[in-house]
């Protein structure tokens, strides 16, 4: 049976009245919209002797039925989103577009932008983009709390603007033609092309400014196309985009919460209490079952021999024990919490407030040449341009005592005189002496840069054979500069933190003006351990280049049943390059330096936090710089064991078969298809560095030596899709696939080394394998009128295998590390590390299904009938086996998976004024799986709501008002430790943003 066709945005199309108002009533008498063949103008088909009358489709809700033509034309699952017009996306950014898609979530990163997406539970490491048919990978650094440095396969949509792109496609389920590598869903992002524009000459522009209440700057965003047609034959179109944005955000962060027990000092055999963990510094004659005890122990030396000044009366000199038997006996009294191991009160590791400030730019442009020299033969060549450039300054004030181990004058030196908990052990209130302060400075510069270039060829041989195929290359690249200096206030009392008044952010007292220099130190540790704070410096550049050649035949084997088959060759070839600091301790300050000479004051933290947290001193990046002459300190790399060199380069050669039916004209029900079997062969070879002694005579106690792997691996990935017209108006589909997804590239590099401040050691893996799963999909649609949709589908995929890191707790002499790496710090060869490591783990099963309602009010009298509605509704589940430590394992969900997410959208739209408003709903999701520690079993990101809208207004044919505000209603991003405690570990303010912007196009 044939199926009515829909009509193209912008169009004057023919139009059924009575047909409209049948819709209203529900009893689905009009003729369902379908996609034309091309994307090209189709009529809607009208009802029999109803009276007809002029429609213009065009502007948002034009985006909406082109997407839905789309849609309903596809035999796999597959959303996509049209721009409004050229040059015109319906948002501000590629992924907070995707919120309104089925199974969409979106993660966003600074500043509230939207970062990445997780399609139907799985995160961004399982989604693959392709820009213009090839893949890409986007690279951003951001703090550790949002990642780090990217060494993975996932894709920040914050570094390319919506200008320059004209559609976007979601693939939920795969054929054989697509290349492998997604769990998730593959995202396809498409350029504009020349002669798919309906004028000869098109020019587009949009100026606008943009404004954060909590920033309080103005900032610009400009667009520019131009597309030129000569003929029906040549042409070319170009596109360049350029935004500059300030941003602001506040945050109180913990770091980690873990308990009093964790860095407690264990007394020494032989003693009346050995084994005991006394984990603050004793009060005066504390008694401990019967016996008179000390913590530390009296005349207690560090590793280097030196005394740290602990006496009866002394935490260590100058610290005065003031620990109250009250506040002592209650953490010693907490043995366990809700029956888990370890026990103790749960402390904040570094409580302290955040300022981060940014300055980014971002510039980006498309050039595209196409020639069509006959109907059946269409070349084209497409080139990319994108560079998103950021200037960081993180701002921080901890206090560092409750994150330290007695070898860095940690918790055993702090005395505590009150303390308040909750039931499950988190902290209400305490006030302790002997703290160590910290003002900590972050400045990062890093520049993402994108570059792509390829060929396309498409040519019908005849009716019934076609050759098309593509050779491209794209690259990424990363360079990132980053500066840490921290100054330090030791053994500072009256200390308290207050979660009373806030949940979410404590009022925190330091016992000394926060903004006196004066107060605080910087240079080399002292010789009892104290530290004076802090310095490193690195500069790491991540290249990440990929080739692409790929060719494949259509071959019309008979009526409604065709052939496809197609080779690749893709190679990807990641490096990174890191150099740092040679010393890992501050230097003396050149004389006549004050720290005054080089700090300011971080302002805006009250105010913008509640007024729970203080403005505090803080190290000025550039005055820092010109004052110790940075430049002529001694960076190195291998020869020192610093930073990294590694690489991984990788060589997929695939082929494909795959046939596509379609019953229309020969059964009398109308079946579409595909299936088919995609073979791929990898070949893997990395490089990395193992920490290892330095060989005599060298300046440095150790130096990297560099391993090699090399390997390769296959899989056969079968695959179909039916979609079932069971009437012209209701659709059912069913997919199956088996699937791959590789590690990330940083996850392959051969390497291992330690972090001796925090005291973990981590080692990848290049013998990872890919994570494989089987998945079924089926849905059912019903197009019940004219851009209209409600369906429902169900997903499944049963996860072999996961990636995860494994841990377990080891001394580190028995690491197999060199012992000379612990010279220079208070660390012991005794010292426990947290040793942690990539391995591949059993995975277990993600089940969900999806609600989705697009629906035009067209049913409605006068200008109601210009209102419209967009709404879904995804359920998730999951279950997946963790492996804790190598006697423990757990089954939680998916690490980035939110069980429930939903997404509204109501808007208005006539021939001058359009306005729609957006609200989108994320619950909470796991973060992290801790493995092998007692301080959590993970860490979340709360749930959220965030409400955005946008208007518009054409004042003529080629002028247009438009008016943005995101994130109304103030939404903060919150993330917590522990599912049962739910201790607040981040809590950031980034405020709202407002746009003004106008769009002229002739």
């Amino acid at each position: 049976m044939s199926r009515d066709r829909f009509y193209r945005s912008g169009l004057l199309v023919s139009a059924s009245l009575a047909g409209l108002l049948s819709a209203a009533s529900a009893q689905g008498q009009t003729t369902p919209e379908a996609p034309a063949q091309d994307n090209q103008q189709a009529a809607e088909s009208a009802a029999p002797g109803a009276q007809e009358q002029d429609i213009v489709v065009q502007g948002f809700r034009a985006s909406l039925d082109n997407a839905l033509n789309l849609k309903r034309e596809e035999t796999a699952a597959v959303d996509s989103i049209i721009a409004e017009d050229i040059g015109k996306f319906p948002d501000s950014n590629l992924a907070e577009s995707m919120q309104r898609i089925p199974g969409v979530a979106l993660s966003r990163g600074d500043g509230g932008e939207g970062r990445n997406i997780s399609v139907r539970g799985l995160g961004a490491q399982f989604t693959r983009v392709r820009i213009n048919g090839m893949e890409g990978v986007s690279q951003v650094s951001g703090t550790d709390i949002r990642g780090g440095v990217a060494t993975g396969r996932s894709f920040d949509f914050v570094t390319f603007p919506t200008e320059i792109f004209s559609s976007l496609s979601v693939r939920k389920t795969l054929s054989a033609d697509v290349e492998e590598g997604s769990l998730g869903a593959t995202v396809d992002l498409r350029a504009p092309k020349p002669l798919d524009q309906k004028n000869d000459f098109v020019f587009s522009g949009t100026a606008r400014g943009i404004y954060n209440d909590i920033s309080k700057k103005a900032d610009p965003r400009l667009s520019a196309l131009i597309s030129k047609k000569f003929g029906d034959t040549l042409g070319v179109l170009g596109s360049i985009a350029y935004s500059k944005r300030h941003i602001e955000e506040y945050a109180y962060s913990a770091v980690d919460v873990v308990p009093t027990t964790l860095y407690g000092l264990a007394q020494p055999a032989g003693t009346a209490n050995a084994g005991v963990i006394f984990p603050f510094c004793t009060p005066i004659g504390y008694v401990y079952k019967g016996a008179p005890v000390a913590s530390p122990v009296v005349g207690y030396t560090q590793p280097n021999g030196t005394p740290i000044g602990s006496d009866a009366n002394n935490c260590s000199t100058g610290n005065p024990r003031t620990s109250t038997q009250a506040a002592y006996d209650y953490i010693m009294s907490r043995t366990g919490v809700n029956g888990r191991p370890g026990g103790g009160v749960y402390l904040p590791r570094l409580p302290r407030p955040v300022k981060s400030t940014q300055n980014q730019e971002r510039l980006a442009g498309t050039l595209t040449l196409q020639w069509k020299p006959s109907a059946d033969t269409d070349i084209s060549i497409d080139g990319l341009y994108s560079r998103f450039k950021v200037n960081r300054l993180d701002q921080m004030f901890d206090a560092r005592s409750f994150g330290r181990a007695i070898s860095n004058n940690g918790q055993p030196l702090t005395s505590v005189r009150e303390i308040e908990v909750d039931d499950n052990g988190s902290l209400i209130h305490g006030l302790f002496d002997g703290v160590d302060l910290r003002s900590e400075m972050q400045d990062e510069r890093f520049t993402s840069t994108y570059r792509q270039v390829n060929l396309n060829v498409d040519h019908r041989f005849s009716d019934s054979f076609r050759v098309f195929g593509l050779a491209g290359i794209n690259e990424s690249k990363l360079d990132v500069n980053r500066l840490q200096v921290a100054i330090d206030s030791n053994d500072s009392r009256n200390f308290s933190i207050d979660f009373r008044d806030n949940p979410d952010i404590p009022k925190i007292d330091y016992g000394i003006d926060t903004t006196n220099a004066a107060l605080f130190q910087y240079g080399p540790p002292l010789a009892n351990g104290d530290q004076r704070g802090q310095l490193s410096n690195f500069i790491r550049r991540n290249t990440i280049t990929s080739k692409t050649f790929e060719l494949n035949t259509e071959w019309k084997a008979a009526p409604g049943f065709t052939v496809q088959t197609g080779g690749q060759y893709r190679t990807n070839k990641y490096t990174a390059r890191e150099r740092q600091l040679a010393t890992g301790t501050p230097l003396a300050l050149p004389a006549g330096v004050a720290l005054s000479s080089f700090t300011t004051v971080t302002s805006g933290v009250g105010k913008n936090l509640d007024g729970q947290l203080q403005d505090f001193v803080s190290v000025d990046p550039d005055k820092f710089r010109s004052v110790v002459n940075l430049d002529s300190y001694v960076y190195c790399n291998v020869e020192c064991a610093k930073g990294t060199y590694g690489g991984v380069e990788e060589k997929y050669w695939s082929g494909y078969w795959m046939f596509k039916f379609n019953t229309e004209n020969t059964l009398p029900f109308t079946l579409r298809g595909d299936a088919g079997v995609r073979y791929v062969h990898t070949r893997l070879d990395t490089y990395g560095p193992i920490t290892a002694a330095a060989p005599a005579g060298s300046p440095y106690p150790s130096r990297f030596v560099i391993s090699q792997v090399g390997r390769s691996y296959e899989d056969w990935l079968p695959s179909a899709n039916f979609a079932l017209d069971i009437t012209p108006k209701l659709i059912a589909r069913a997919s199956a696939a088996r699937v791959i997804s590789r590690a990330s590239y940083g996850d392959l590099i051969p390497a291992g080394s330690a972090n001796l401040v925090i005291q973990t050691a981590s080692f990848s893996n290049p013998f990872l394998e890919p994570i494989r799963a089987n998945t079924f999909d089926a849905a059912l649609e019903w197009y019940f009128a004219p851009g209209s949709l409600l369906s429902v589908a169900y997903f499944y995929k049963n996860i072999e295998s996961y990636i995860q890191t494994t841990s377990q707790q080891v001394a580190f002499q028995d690491i197999g590390l060199p012992l000379t790496l612990l010279e220079g710090t208070q660390l012991r060869p005794t010292d426990q590390f947290t040793v942690q490591r990539r391995n591949n783990t059993p995975g277990g099963p993600l089940r969900g299904f999806e609600l989705n309602l697009q629906l035009p009010f067209r049913f409605l009298p006068g200008a109601l009938r210009n209102f419209g509605a967009l709404g879904n509704y995804t359920r998730v589940r999951s279950n997946i086996n963790y492996v804790i430590s190598p006697t423990l394992s757990r089954t939680a969900p998916l690490v980035g998976l939110s069980p429930e997410t939903a997404s509204g959208t109501l808007y208005y739209e006539d021939e001058k004024f359009s306005i729609r408003s957006t609200v989108n709903y994320r619950a909470a999701f796991l973060t992290a799986v801790p493995s092998g520690s007692v301080d959590a079993d993970s860490t979340s990101n709360a749930s959220s709501i965030f409400v955005d809208a946008s208007a518009s207004y054409n004042i003529n044919d080629n002028i247009k008002l438009i008016a943005e505000v995101s994130n109304i209603t103030n939404e903060t991003n919150r993330l917590t430790v522990d599912t049962v405690r739910q201790d607040p570990l981040y809590t950031a303010y980034f405020g709202r943003t407002f746009a003004l912007a106008v769009n002229f196009q002739f």
